[in-house]
């Protein structure tokens, strides 16, 4: 039977889960819900790089991303931001929405599927 990974739980969540050769991030929003939009996004960007390195993968091997914007008057933003982050011909499968997040300060939040 494979082991499960559980990156930082919490009685709530875990930053990520591995299995299987999968990793399945939480949600990660920006560290400074002060910033603007453009750095709340580059934050979670840089996170995310982070939390993949550390379970031996990258930004090449994502499977899927979810995507929640708090107005989806930013997506062009985040897009501009997200395909210069990307591999090129390196996006995966996306959903990108506008939502209500846990802290009105909350601009983005990012979750993907990745492989290793």
């Amino acid at each position: 039977m494979s082991r499960i990974i559980r990156t930082e739980p919490n009685p709530v969540m875990s930053k990520a889960v591995e299995y299987h050769g999968f990793v399945f991030t939480q949600g990660v929003v920006a560290r400074n819900l002060d910033a603007d939009f453009k750095t709340q996004t580059a934050d979670v960007l840089a996170q995310l790089d982070a939390l993949l390195e550390q379970h031996g993968t990258d930004n090449t091997r994502i499977l899927q991303a979810q995507i929640w914007l708090k107005n989806m008057a930013d997506r062009d933003a985040l897009n501009e931001q997200w395909t210069a982050w990307l591999p090129k011909d390196g996006a995966p499968a996306r959903a990108c929405v506008e939502a209500v997040l846990a802290d009105p300060r909350m601009l983005v939040e990012i979750m993907l599927i990745t492989t290793k």
